[in-house]
């Protein structure tokens, strides 16, 4: 049946342009048609792997580096949020300082005056 097998369309093998230059890094070339040998499939299943493993590596490089810009970012806001806080502390601690020493005038004031006597009445 030679007629019946020239009119049925033989697949194509699509490639992107990266498995392109894989391929061509290790020395293979395919087919442009199907189906593939077995060394063939082989060598497709190893290109398109390492595509996969760069693509997962980028991505965890990319995941870290969010991670890390996150970190540095808090990092940041609680480094602003201590000199906030710090400065706080010196305000409250000058104040507490002019308090005490208004209290201790007070309690000299009160103590060098002399005692006063007073009547009390019971009825």
């Amino acid at each position: 049946h030679p007629q019946t097998l020239q009119s049925i369309p033989v697949p194509q093998l699509r490639l992107t342009e990266e498995e392109k230059r894989l391929l061509a890094q290790e020395g293979g070339n395919l087919p442009g048609d199907l189906p593939l040998t077995q060394a063939e499939e082989r060598l497709l299943k190893k290109v398109r792997r390492k595509i996969r493993n760069k693509q997962s590596a980028q991505d965890s490089r990319r995941r870290k580096k969010e991670y890390l810009d996150g970190l540095e970012s808090r990092a940041a806001a609680c480094s602003a949020l201590n000199q906030e806080l710090r400065k706080k502390v010196q305000e409250l601690e000058k104040s507490n300082g002019s308090l005490l020493r208004q209290l201790q005038a007070l309690i000299k004031e009160t103590s060098t005056k002399p005692a006063q006597t007073g009547t009390c009445v019971l009825v």
